[in-house]
């Protein structure tokens, strides 16, 4: 998780929303990324989303299996989609977003009969850490 933070930090610095991610795979990190919607004018441009597509490319396929994704926030239920489609074995992530997750919070992507893949969840990893570069983004914005 350090490096998903390290990767939320850094788009925090580039005034995008502090969201990391990190694709692990058995051999160690295979991609990590962080939010560019703004940098990139891209509105799925989602860490989530930035890793996985680096990852399929680092690893020449488009999907996952087999890998983990290690991310600071609950995923939105775009992120979570893309998780299901690319076959992630386990997803770690750290604050809970009541407002736009969707993975335990509202549209619980994994629990609908017509999601194809659901990953073994862990959550509030770090929980703490993510939510306080979250909170602190958003204050100095206010």
């Amino acid at each position: 998780m350090h490096l998903a933070l390290e990767q939320a930090r850094l788009a925090a610095a580039r005034g995008e929303v502090p969201v990391g991610a990190v694709v692990v795979g058995p051999e160690g990190v295979i991609a990590q990324a962080g939010n560019r919607t703004r940098t990139d004018n891209d509105p799925t441009a989602h860490a989530e989303v930035l890793a996985i597509r680096a990852a399929c490319a680092v690893l020449g396929q488009d999907r996952l299996t087999g890998c983990d994704l290690w991310v600071t926030l609950e995923p939105c239920a775009m992120c979570a989609a893309a998780i299901s489609h690319a076959r992630i074995g386990r997803l770690y992530y750290g604050a809970a977003d009541p407002k736009s997750g969707g993975v335990a919070q509202g549209a619980r992507v994994f629990a609908h009969p017509q999601c194809h893949h659901a990953p073994q969840v862990y959550d509030a990893i770090d929980a703490d850490a993510s939510a306080t570069l979250l909170r602190d983004f958003f204050a100095q914005r206010r």
